[in-house]
């Protein structure tokens, strides 16, 4: 008798914008800025057009200063009939501002405990995570595990302090 022994799917570690452990953190409410389908869950948002109150995704010229937080995988998430995430213009998402939480990471990026995370302000990429310095943006930040490539997420921790 034969018995099956391996399996071609893992159990991602967890999902892009989900919260960790029971660490302490902070969520707050912005209004997404973006067109529907543009802003993800797990990815850095700046400053809107409204600071304080609407967010977006970093483009060239961004700071740390203006860095805002995670976007959190939330209970308001709507799919289309192909079974894509939606996340409309003027929705209400959750942002993490300091805490543990899954981001997601830019292709090829393998990083380790204790690297510093910068936010990618360009391209496809924008808002996700890298240890690369060159033309990123440092956040008060680190990397906690690696990469989990079937989900292309890590686990990062936001520090409780401001960005500068």
């Amino acid at each position: 008798m034969s018995a099956q022994t391996r399996y071609g799917y893992s159990t991602p570690i967890g999902v892009a914008g989900g919260i960790v452990d029971l660490a302490p953190h902070a969520i707050d409410t912005f209004l997404n800025e973006e067109d529907p389908g543009v802003l993800r869950f797990g990815v850095g948002v700046v400053r809107g057009s409204k600071p304080g109150i609407n967010i977006a995704l970093p483009a060239e010229g961004a700071t740390p200063t203006t860095f805002e937080g995670i976007t959190t995988n939330n209970r308001t998430t709507e799919y289309d009939l192909d079974g894509k995430l939606h996340v409309r213009n003027g929705a209400a998402v959750g942002v993490m501002r300091y805490g543990k939480i899954y981001g997601r990471v830019a292709e090829g990026i393998e990083p380790s405990y204790g690297d510093v995370v910068h936010l990618v302000t360009s391209g496809d990429e924008a808002g996700c995570f890298t240890t690369e310095a060159d033309g990123n943006v440092a956040i008060k930040a680190r990397f906690i595990g690696g990469v989990d490539k079937s989900a292309q997420i890590a686990a990062i921790e936001l520090f409780n302090q401001a960005q500068q």
